[in-house]
């Protein structure tokens, strides 16, 4: 049960359409399932307004099977499911009672259904390259899947800055920006000088040998002369959706 349907209860008991009863029996239900491998945390939507995600690297397809019916049985309508591979896809396919789809490019799986977006504005998913890609999906389908309007913005940077200029509206217009390159990643602070949001950047392992799998990006970006810039890790298109989303659903 995550913040939103324990308002939901609350103003059914107000209506006298619950009882205390059932307020109390949601609130005492365990906050987490121990499955032996895993403990699931099925209260933390409850503490953090999202619910816990899967990371399936390093977790073999039958673990990543498991938690995902713990989650939903547990009443979790979208369970989130970053960095697994194709052999945990398709045993997640095969299972009849569990509806699954998942993305190749950022190897993104999502049970149950993806939540009408109900932030405030749009989230900018910005890239240096093409190759920045896998990363970039795994933002914009973090962000879907945490109920957010994601605007796609690929192959935009700094090598034909036209490219980035002609969407200066959907740049401008929205709440957040995720900016995501490698190579030099000086991507981030020419978005961050053109918008009046905060900007996430996020630095790629894109490049050749002197980009040090994404470190040189990673320091241009945080050593940005552009306010308004946070940086996550090399790779972490989720942490920065996270971020994004949470900014997204300030009220």
């Amino acid at each position: 049960m995550d913040k939103k349907e324990l308002y939901e209860l609350l103003e059914k008991y107000k209506k006298g359409q619950a009882s205390e009863d059932d307020i109390l029996l949601k609130i005492k239900e365990a906050p987490f399932e121990d499955i032996g491998f895993a403990k699931i945390d099925h209260h933390r939507a409850l503490r953090k307004g999202i619910a816990e995600v899967i990371y399936g690297a390093g977790k073999t397809p039958e673990q990543i099977l498991q938690i995902a019916k713990s989650a939903i049985s547990a009443g979790q309508k979208t369970v989130l499911i970053t960095r697994m591979n194709a052999a945990a896809a398709d045993l997640l396919k095969k299972d009849s009672n569990i509806n699954f789809e998942y993305d190749e490019i950022s190897r993104t799986g999502v049970c149950g259904t993806i939540p009408a977006p109900d932030g405030r504005g749009k989230i900018a998913v910005v890239t240096g390259g093409t190759s920045d890609m896998p990363v970039a999906e795994e933002a914009a389908k973090t962000c879907e899947a945490f109920g957010n309007e994601v605007v796609r913005i690929y192959d935009a940077g700094v090598a034909g800055l036209h490219r980035l200029l002609s969407n200066l509206d959907s740049l401008m217009s929205a709440k957040v920006v995720i900016a995501i390159a490698g190579m030099e990643g000086a991507l981030a602070s020419v978005v961050g000088g053109l918008v009046d949001c905060p900007v996430i950047a996020v630095p790629t392992s894109v490049g050749y040998g002197a980009s040090f799998g994404g470190i040189s990006a990673l320091l241009s970006m945080l050593n940005s002369c552009a306010s308004g810039i946070s940086v996550v890790n090399i790779d972490n298109g989720f942490g920065a959706a996270y971020q994004a989303s949470m900014i997204n659903h300030i009220k």
